[in-house]
């Protein structure tokens, strides 16, 4: 196991009717902005629940609507102006992972007098992993399972054709509100997503290479075993409350940094499905649903010990040769992924030969070019993925 430090502060309040919580966790003079998406949760009554529980206090409450998925650089900025216009001092995020990304962003951004103004480099620079000394606090009442960023310091916000991750070494939620039954309205499609969305973060950490890390190994796979499970079944029924509880805790499991730490860790996937989503617009899982098992199919080698592994403690692969195994491992995450209703080939999006230079185009533009655990996915591997993800 590699040398490691984990952090993290984030106070998770989990389960129903937890929103009771809210009037606790926020200062009770505070001048707080609920950001928030398209709607969805002033239609399904999430928001008049938080207003209800802010409203027990002497607050001010300001209110910044749609953010997008994929949260726009352009959209942000407004937020800031919102907020420097009205002194806010807390940041609520009421939504999914986008909503929470961004909030992130705003919450760096709002306070940092250095980049006030400049905070185009202030994005680029925490795409770079530099750091300002302060952010506005924020909480978030989470509404989608997908993403982990409610327990996590990391967001991905959007600038034209750049689809950047962002981080800051501040910017863990104080406290996340996760109440499963807040995620019953979803379509089945973002419910789907989120379920690939946490498989991939999860795989991206844990098929790799061998490294002694038991404990994040085991972890690991019973997030990728419980999510095998649940899957379809949440899809299904959506108000199904233990499969879906399941599925909110699976997801910020994955992503609040516990397996990853002391381990390799790849992300190459993340990165060719990021120039996906903002060449073509295809939903973030979607694109992992694509790029992953094209990926492991163009590096078995690299991967071979890990994906047997994990063929046989996941889907209980234990017969055939090494290579059988491993081509049956990634037969049987594809068939996963079909069974919540994705696609897992470029060409089921519309996208085909021709595309594939303009992703390319765009990974060495954003310095993508020695991926993976190894680091050595560069720019020709990178298209023998894409080419195999036809």
């Amino acid at each position: 196991m590699n040398n490691f430090a984990f952090y993290n502060p984030t106070k998770i309040i989990f389960g129903k009717g937890q929103i009771k919580q809210l009037d606790k966790q926020i200062p009770k003079n505070a001048k707080v902005l609920i950001t928030y998406g398209g709607g969805s949760v002033i239609k399904n009554g999430v928001m008049d629940a938080v207003k209800k529980e802010l409203a027990k206090s002497d607050r001010a409450v300001f209110e910044f609507g749609g953010i997008e998925p994929n949260p726009k650089f352009e959209t942000l900025m407004k937020a800031v102006l919102t907020v420097r216009g009205n002194n806010i001092d807390f940041l609520l995020a009421v939504g999914g992972g986008s909503v929470m990304d961004g909030t992130k962003f705003i919450a760096v951004a709002s306070v940092s007098d250095e980049y006030f103004g400049k905070e185009e480099e202030l994005l680029y620079l925490g795409f770079a992993g530099a750091q300002t000394e302060k952010i506005l606090p924020l909480g978030t009442v989470a509404t989608l399972p997908a993403t982990g960023s409610e327990m996590n310091n990391g967001a991905v916000v959007t600038k034209g054709t750049d689809k950047l991750p962002f981080f800051h070494k501040e910017a863990y939620p104080q406290f996340s509100i996760l109440d499963p039954e807040y995620t019953f309205s979803l379509p089945a499609t973002q419910v789907a997503n989120g379920v690939i969305d946490s498989f991939v973060h999860t795989v991206e950490q844990y098929v790799t290479y061998p490294a002694e890390g038991r404990f994040q190994d085991r972890t690991a796979e019973g997030i990728l075993q419980t999510l095998v499970e649940i899957g379809k079944k949440t899809v299904d029924n959506p108000n199904d409350y233990d499969a879906r509880a399941n599925l909110v805790w699976c997801s910020t499991m994955a992503l609040n940094g516990l397996i990853g730490s002391g381990v390799p860790q790849d992300w190459s996937v993340h990165m060719i499905g990021h120039e996906l989503t903002a060449l073509h617009g295809i939903d973030h899982a979607k694109t992992l649903a694509i790029v992953l098992p094209a990926m492991w199919k163009e590096r078995k080698t690299q991967k071979k010990e890990k994906l047997i592994q994990y063929g046989e403690r996941v889907f209980g692969i234990k017969t055939g040769t090494d290579d059988e195994r491993v081509d049956s491992a990634i037969a049987k995450t594809e068939e996963f992924f079909h069974s919540l209703g994705v696609g897992t080939k470029l060409s089921d999006y519309g996208v085909g030969e021709k595309d594939i230079e303009p992703i390319l185009e765009n990974l060495k533009k954003h310095k993508m070019t020695a991926l993976s655990e190894h680091g050595d996915v560069d720019l020709n591997v990178s298209e023998q993925v894409l080419r195999k993800a036809l």
